[in-house]
């Protein structure tokens, strides 16, 4: 089965729920968004619930920045990208976009992840059969270019007088 590149999660929809008193998407809700995506793209990688449940491994996130671009509403239904741009054998960088359907972008998430065994908890490498499932995703998105909000850092530019 081809990889697709990137991996784009199937039409989502925005919960009652998720609206907070502004009256539009809470920011919280932005990350459930692009987990969910990542959900999907772990389990084409072999790394879904089975994959902890039997073989005690699992992705425990070690560090995510989220850029909100524009505003998500209840009425609206977004997709979600995942683009595998580094991994080595105990770690994943991932780029992803929410994109509303009609193809504007509602935010960004550039995320690092660790490969555990849940005995520990410890970082460990990845098992042959994943990590070659790995590589093939990577070898699959190496043809996207570089996403230009990947590399982010947050600061403040100091204004001159």
């Amino acid at each position: 089965m081809p990889i697709p590149a990137p991996f784009v999660s199937r039409p989502m929809d925005i919960e009652k729920d998720w609206i907070d008193y502004n009256g539009h998407l809470n920011m919280a809700y932005y990350n459930v968004l692009f987990d969910r995506c990542s959900d999907d793209a772990f389990e084409m990688m072999g790394m879904g619930p089975n994959y902890a449940k039997d073989r005690r491994l699992t992705i425990y996130t070690a560090e995510v920045h989220v850029c909100y671009v524009q505003e998500l509403h209840l009425e609206h239904k977004v997709t979600v990208s995942f683009q595998l741009i580094d991994h080595d054998d105990k770690r994943l960088r991932v780029y992803q976009e929410i994109r509303h359907v009609d193809g504007w972008l509602a935010a960004t998430s550039e995320s690092l992840s660790l490969h555990v065994a849940m005995s520990g908890p410890k970082v460990v490498p990845f098992p042959a059969d994943v990590l070659a499932r790995i590589e093939a995703m990577r070898a699959a998105h190496a043809a996207l270019p570089m996403p230009e909000r990947a590399g982010r850092s947050i600061g403040i530019k100091a204004r001159r007088a």
